[in-house]
């Protein structure tokens, strides 16, 4: 069956669950403002339904951000009316600049913090925009629109807790388990060095990354909900940490002659048995038995390194396995790491703010030159559209599917605002008329394939039902808003389309020049967090890498091959600085020139002429880690070494006749 006919007739029980609570979120927030007597009560009806999330600790977290991003809204709607009052141009200006800057701060956060600028954005024209023609009226409807909005808050987040919570903390552990097989797997492909392995190490990134999503929210579900928070944190150490000495020893493997390879294969096959989704191994006594096998006389060079770099990476795996085990129970170490990193765009966050600005400030001039009193709301809808969606990467689908939500809402809304509702009366009769309309557009709200229509469906219709205390049926006024919306929302749709980032190549240049950023901070970042800190934002690079350019290796180097070098060289430069600082006496000199000198390499832009630059102190530091006594970490420093001055070498070569380098 089409995902548009199962949303709606074929719901799970989760989807009618989810309906059922938003509509009665709704009707209770509804109730009390009319019963409080407030200005707007639509207002507090729209705000459950924006608000609203199947995860109660969603529910929470981002009625918090709308709350505080309202409040600081309020605020400066207040402020710029008190400065620009007198000059509606110039009010007009300021807020298309303040709706770009928040539009471009809400691109700057993976967190759900982040929709605390969306509403700080877009509440200033909520407020500000009726103030304009009345400016002493700012304060009370500032005080309105705050009182209605805390009140939707409220409803919502108390009816997700009554009914039928599901709470994020309990998605977490399957996630998790998820993420821990998808892991195994990935780790398994990569020793194996298959083709797949690619695509395997994209789909344990990008579950990575969805599940430490998750983690905020459930930071707001209790004592329970904060330990399984903490233990994602770990979680994501452990396994960025056991795909690092996989694709490590993968590397190590390649090393190997024939009759090398033929000898090791055996505890390769053993390893890689443990490692299959199925197989229950003690990895533990797997990793001290491949440690033994590697203190054998006959085990030298680069035999014994790599057995070494095997067991340490049963190791690893064994660690990741506790720490799934850890987050199931809701347990959590005391000292955890720093959560994962992101990427950070300022040019990008530049052009998605530049959208919001620009449709803005296309509908005000089309309002200072028209003065048609219903633009107003087409400029309010514009400003909530774009605050919502314009630091999308598809936000222009996105906003074509909020316009067939408006395309379905206009003829119900009629019916319902213009047709039924003044043959009824009596708050009973209200809840039927909007109700039933509600619930299905609820149901398609649950569905990702018709969440966005669905959603845009329930504002607008109750935008233009616009249930009050006293209410105004007007087929004039409703035309006039009806009109407003399609041209507020089609010109946000348009600045979408014209304000692109089209060029794959310039995505590409941007996050490899800040991947060579954090290489050159890798060389100094502390060793606590480095694993997430690095490993977050490679992971977010890599899955935006791979939707412009080909995951599967092809003929010729791509941005996404450059993406994996980079990888390769600074796994490989955590793994070396890991192993300096294990070992019994620290390198002092010899290691700080090296780490000086690689830092200073990987700003500047590479080619064939730097290929052996580094040569001069990585010998220096060989000469010091083989005179320092013999162990574990400082053979396996040796190998790590070795691996950076190679994967330097790919790196020059790789960007041969690019003049500034990968920026």
């Amino acid at each position: 069956m089409p995902a548009l006919l199962t949303a709606f007739f074929a719901p799970s029980v989760a989807a009618v669950q989810f309906a059922l609570k938003t509509l009665l979120g709704g009707g209770l927030a509804l109730w009390c403002a009319m019963r409080f007597g407030l200005e707007q009560p639509q207002w507090a009806l729209m705000t459950v339904f924006i608000v609203a999330q199947p995860l109660s600790g969603m529910v929470v977290q981002k009625g918090l951000a709308r709350l505080l991003g309202t409040v600081v809204g309020t605020v400066m709607a207040v402020v710029f009316m008190a400065l620009f009052g007198q000059a509606p141009e110039l009010f007009l200006l300021v807020l298309a600049l303040w709706l770009g800057l928040c539009t471009a701060a809400s691109t700057l956060l993976r967190s759900a913090w982040a929709y605390a600028f969306v509403l700080a954005g877009y509440t200033v024209a909520i407020i500000g925009l009726p103030a304009i023609a009345a400016p002493l009226t700012v304060f009370d409807q500032a005080v309105a629109r705050c009182s209605e909005i805390s009140l939707g808050i409220l409803c919502a987040t108390l009816v997700s807790a009554l009914l039928w919570p599901q709470r994020v903390e309990r998605q977490l552990v399957g996630q998790a388990q998820q993420a821990w097989q998808a892991g195994r797997q990935a780790a398994r492909l990569a020793i194996l060095g298959e083709a797949e392995a690619r695509q395997g190490l994209l789909e344990v990134m990008g579950r990575i990354v969805a599940v430490d999503a998750q983690r905020e929210h459930a930071w707001f579900e209790g004592a329970r909900g904060r330990q399984r928070a903490v233990a994602v944190r770990v979680l994501s150490r452990d396994l960025l940490n056991m795909l690092r000495l996989a694709r490590g020893a993968a590397r190590q493997w390649q090393l190997l002659d024939t009759t090398e390879a033929e000898a090791l294969r055996p505890w390769r096959e053993i390893l890689l048995h443990a490692l299959d989704a199925e197989a229950s191994v003690d990895l533990s006594g797997l990793a001290a038995r491949l440690a033994e096998a590697a203190a054998e006389p006959a085990r030298v060079g680069v035999q014994q390194v790599y057995l070494e770099r095997l067991a340490l990476l049963a190791q690893r795996v064994a660690q990741a396995e506790q720490s799934v085990q850890a987050l199931a129970a809701g347990q959590a170490p005391r000292r955890a790491p720093p959560a994962l990193s992101w990427h950070r765009d300022w040019q990008s966050a530049a052009v998605y703010g530049l959208r919001s600005a620009l449709a803005f400030g296309v509908l005000a001039v089309f309002w200072v030159a028209t003065g048609w009193p219903a633009a107003s709301g087409a400029l309010l809808l514009a400003a909530v559209v774009c605050s919502l969606f314009a630091s999308r990467d598809n936000a222009p689908q996105i906003g074509v599917m909020f316009l067939q939500g408006i395309a379905v809402a206009l003829p119900v809304a009629f019916i319902a605002g213009q047709v039924l509702l003044p043959q009824v009366s009596g708050f009973v009769m209200l809840c039927l008329v909007l109700g039933v309309p509600l619930f299905f557009g609820a149901l398609g709200m649950a569905s990702p394939a018709t969440g966005a229509s669905a959603t845009s469906f329930c504002l607008h219709f109750i935008v233009l039902c616009a249930p009050q205390n006293s209410m105004r049926y007007d087929v004039a006024l409703f035309l006039n808003e009806a009109l407003a919306i399609v041209i507020g929302v089609g010109c946000a749709v348009l600045a979408f389309r014209l304000v692109l980032l089209r060029s794959p190549s310039w995505h590409g240049r941007r996050v490899l020049h800040a991947i060579r950023r954090d290489l050159a901070r890798l060389t100094r970042q502390s060793l606590g967090g480095a694993e997430n800190w690095f490993g977050g934002r490679m992971a977010d690079r890599l899955l935006l890498l791979a939707r412009h350019y080909p995951v599967a290796p092809g003929g010729t180097a791509s941005r996404w091959d450059d993406g994996l070098l980079s990888l390769d060289l600074g796994d490989e430069l955590l793994h070396l600085r890991a192993c300096l600082a294990a070992g019994d006496a620290p390198l002092g000199v010899a290691e700080q020139r090296f780490m000086a000198r690689l830092e200073q390499l990987v700003r500047a832009p590479a080619g064939a002429a730097q290929a052996t630059a580094l040569d001069e102190v990585a010998a220096q530091l060989q000469q010091a880690l083989e005179q320092a006594p013999p162990s574990i970490d400082r053979r396996l420093a040796l190998a790590a070494l070795a691996h950076v001055q190679r994967g330097w070498q790919q790196w020059c070569a790789l960007h041969e006749g690019e003049p500034n380098g990968i920026a």
